[in-house]
């Protein structure tokens, strides 16, 4: 399996429908109450980004795009238009937007991560591909320069310090980022006089583990 550092067309991806799924085993008992378990420690989410096409230049990059993916074989990166950075409206994102870890006067290279809360629950969402030129980071509430104090590996998410950052110091950052997604069929079926008369094709995709 490979991966393209490509973004799906992103006009083509806004008013694609999806979002997280979740995988919950479910066992009722015999008096009523049920246990709940899951085997996976982060969602995964669907999209169809078939809704979202308009013309037939948009098919026809579509088309472009899914052949060069040779259909299901390589991943790639997708924009969800609704979550896709540190904080949330119109805002830009700012380097104190979330705590990514803590500094231990040894380790230099941390992960980025979406930390999304409610209530007094939380979940840190891994996240692998930061858009480049969008990553902020701080230390101990001080803006860091990029190229300088730190440097982002936009393919992996992994953030390298100059010099570990000192014990107890938070780490924070701000940033926006993709989906690594890949198609979830090998074929497509296109009807190009359905579609003028409104029809949109189904293109399923789901993101990957990188």
């Amino acid at each position: 399996m490979g991966f393209h550092e490509i973004r799906f067309p992103a006009n083509l991806s806004f008013g694609a429908l999806g979002g997280p799924h979740r995988h919950t085993d479910i066992v009722t008992l015999a008096n009523g109450h049920e246990e709940r378990n899951t085997p996976w420690a982060h969602s995964r989410r669907r999209y169809d980004a078939g809704v979202a096409m308009r013309s037939l230049d948009d098919i026809e990059t579509l088309i472009a795009f899914f052949e060069a993916r040779q259909g299901q074989i390589h991943g790639f990166r997708w924009k969800d238009w609704s979550d896709y950075r540190t904080c949330g409206g119109a805002r830009v994102p700012e380097y104190t937007d979330v705590t990514i870890a803590h500094g231990d006067d040894v380790t230099p290279v941390f992960p980025l991560v979406k930390t999304y809360r409610s209530g007094e629950q939380g979940y840190a969402r891994p996240i692998t591909k930061p858009v480049r030129g969008t990553v902020r980071i701080g230390i101990g509430g001080d803006e860091q320069q990029e190229g300088i104090h730190y440097e982002v590996d936009t393919a992996t998410g992994l953030v390298t310090f100059a010099h570990p950052p000192n014990d107890g110091e938070p780490i924070t950052a701000g940033f926006e980022f993709d989906v690594p997604v890949r198609f979830d069929t090998d074929r497509l079926e296109v009807s190009i006089a359905s579609f003028r008369a409104g029809e949109a094709p189904s293109v399923p995709v789901v993101e990957i583990r990188t």
